[in-house]
């Protein structure tokens, strides 16, 4: 899509836990002529929808493949451990990975935390996504760490969350093809990163002849003559002849 399309519309991407329209919500006060259309996508086929041409921009989970792609990290999520209320767990405010060494966890496929060593121990299966993992700590056979936001997403009246302080965390980050980094790309950039609407958007700086004149400092003060005046301290004083 090029910005000199008729009918423009900008296509935004975001993947589940990533709640856009606080974005959106200023892009449709500044741009009410260039409607936005949502892309809901899962976390794992977001790339590819961007380099297909299936939006114009996205918001991922980092990491992701970067070749081709232009990424701006925007903010890090807590991660939260998910368990049926009856559990343990839901008697204290916070846990440390070392809390659930006994637990059985669930490893989702769609899992988007980086994991050194997984915590806990390995359940009986994989599931395909957190969803699917979600339904399963429902059922009181494992439980499940996520981003804050998953959890709040795939929240269920029989299920709690509580924060771990030593897990990895996710990051989501803004995302476009560098190659359709178009004028429009550029001005949700700007939204994403609070930019006024006067703003730049990010574009080549103003020449230095562009730039205002600066004021000529500490010019030396003069004289009624016209000459400059010289410091007291500066002035010499005359010899006296021995």
């Amino acid at each position: 899509m090029t910005d000199g399309e008729t009918g423009r519309v900008f296509r935004l991407a975001y993947v589940p836990g990533v709640t856009p329209a606080k974005w959106v919500n200023i892009w449709t006060e500044r741009m009410p002529d260039v409607p936005v259309t949502l892309v809901a996508v899962p976390a794992a086929e977001v790339v590819g929808l961007l380099r297909n041409g299936g939006a114009d921009a996205g918001f991922a989970r980092l990491p992701v493949d970067r070749d081709e792609l232009s990424v701006i990290p925007l903010y890090v999520e807590t991660t939260v451990v998910v368990v049926p209320k009856d559990h343990a767990v839901a008697a204290v405010d916070e846990v440390s990975i070392a809390d659930l060494i006994d637990d059985e966890v669930f490893h989702p496929l769609d899992d988007t935390i980086e994991w050194t060593v997984r915590p806990g121990l390995r359940a009986f299966t994989r599931p395909a996504t957190t969803a699917d993992a979600v339904e399963l700590v429902a059922a009181g056979t494992g439980i499940l760490l996520v981003p804050q936001s998953l959890a709040r997403l795939y929240h269920r009246r029989d299920l709690t969350y509580r924060p771990v302080l030593d897990a990895p965390q996710s990051q989501v980050a803004l995302t476009w093809p560098t190659d359709a980094t178009t004028d429009l790309v550029e001005d949700f950039i700007g939204v994403v990163r609070g930019r006024t609407v006067n703003s730049s958007r990010g574009r080549a700086p103003a020449s230095p002849a562009e730039k205002p004149a600066r004021r000529q400092a500490q010019k030396p003060a003069q004289n009624g003559s016209g000459r400059r005046a010289v410091p007291a301290s500066r002035k010499r004083k005359g010899y006296r002849s021995r």
